[in-house]
């Protein structure tokens, strides 16, 4: 027999028990949709971790001043100001692998206009921390150096305060809001950011000079600085060379002995998203292990059908081992049939899983990406699982005696 004779018998031996055969192929079709789905996830939280770190800035580093300790309670990193000006200026200038760095002050405040009010954060920044953060303005123009220098009373609103106190879409440059009674000029608008990958609202923000913050919002500390700093590195790669650069310039700048602990802390938000990223490989991994199972008994599910038809159609197969079929010609046909059946729950466990995925992304508003190697490969195995339990039922059928198997009842 050619192949499509095989295939052609194969069919229509199937097609003889269309219930049977599709309850066969159920585990196969729940397997292969399972998989699939879980991977595209999977994917989908990994771009989801990837967009909200890239929306915070590219190659960031932070850094933290020290931490108090008071009656042995130690109060964390950013407690205690440890960091100077003199610190950030050195680092500017000194440290070869940084690009750009910026101090960040933060406090809490109403911006009040002119009938409406909103409580948000404020931030006193430099025009470098724009730069930082890869933050361009949507209208008007950014803070600039001169602003520094002159502590002007101006802001750069972000998406969520314009909302709260103007409305969607409205363009407030040019307008005065009041910050603790003292009146600012709205200057520029920043572009939408969205939320961070800790579900923060990036766009509730409001921007100034960082002199003017220290003047008019919160005191300073003459030379310390009441915040963080932002550091960008020049590239991906110098990322680690920037924080060792950093580390060695401020543990001599505050002189710290050898064996002396940090007064202060570096966190890198690029190893953060590597360790999310490995994390959620993790998880998507052992959802797609276990999905797999189902692919397993899905495999053994068609076995016991193949051994049962081969018990069903002793006759048959002893009829046609009389008329000249040879072995060979029978373990290709229960072969074929095996494989039919776990092909068509492939197909149809393909469709079922891309489904699920977008019904998932659409109900759930969360992305998810699907992968056609991670296709290919289930549909694959879900053929492998086909032959694999299907030879055992094949062979046996195979090597029945034509004699025995005529006389079959």
């Amino acid at each position: 027999m050619n192949p499509i004779q095989v295939l052609r018998v194969a069919i229509r031996a199937l097609l003889r028990n269309k219930m049977r055969s599709f309850l066969t192929t159920l585990g196969v079709i729940i397997g292969v949709s399972a998989v699939i789905a879980m991977v595209a996830i999977g994917e989908g939280a990994k771009a989801r971790v990837a967009e909200s770190f890239a929306s915070m800035g590219s190659n960031i580093l932070i850094v933290l001043s020290g931490s108090t300790t008071s009656g042995g309670t130690r109060g964390g990193f950013g407690s205690m100001p440890t960091l100077t000006w003199d610190d950030l200026k050195a680092i500017r200038a000194e440290s070869s692998a940084v690009r750009y760095a910026a101090p960040q002050l933060r406090s809490s405040a109403s911006v009040i206009s002119e009938d409406q009010n909103w409580g948000t954060s404020i931030n006193g920044v430099s025009p470098e921390f724009f730069s930082i953060k890869d933050w361009p303005v949507a209208s008007g123009s950014p803070i600039t150096q001169s602003d520094i220098e002159g502590g002007t009373k101006v802001v750069v609103l972000g998406q969520t305060v314009v909302e709260k106190l103007y409305g969607p879409s409205a363009d407030p440059v040019g307008q005065t809001v009041r910050i603790k009674n003292f009146p600012f000029q709205v200057i520029g608008v920043a572009a939408a950011k969205g939320q961070t990958a800790m579900g923060q609202d990036q766009d509730d923000v409001v921007f100034m000079p960082y002199s003017t913050f220290q003047a008019k919002i919160q005191g300073g500390l003459q030379k310390f600085i009441p915040g963080i700093i932002m550091v960008s590195a020049a590239s991906s790669g110098d990322v680690e060379r920037a924080e060792k650069q950093i580390t060695n310039l401020l543990r001599d700048r505050h002189h710290i002995a050898i064996s002396g602990d940090d007064d202060f802390s570096i966190r890198n938000l690029t190893e953060m998203m590597t360790a999310q990223q490995e994390g959620l490989n993790t998880i998507t991994s052992l959802l797609a292990s276990i999905a797999a199972v189902s692919l397993l008994v899905g495999g053994i599910g068609i076995m016991n059908i193949m051994l049962v038809s081969v018990t069903e159609r002793t006759r048959e197969i002893g009829i046609r081992m009389a008329v000249g079929a040879r072995p060979r010609d029978v373990l290709a046909q229960f072969l074929v049939e095996a494989l039919a059946l776990s092909c068509f729950g492939g197909i149809i466990g393909v469709l079922l899983g891309i489904f699920a995925a977008s019904w998932l992304a659409n109900h759930l508003s969360w992305p998810v990406l699907i992968r056609a190697d991670i296709i290919v490969i289930a549909v694959s195995f879900s053929g492998l699982v086909g032959v694999v339990f299907g030879l055992y039922p094949a062979l046996k059928a195979s090597r029945l005696d034509p004699i025995d198997a005529l006389r079959f009842e």
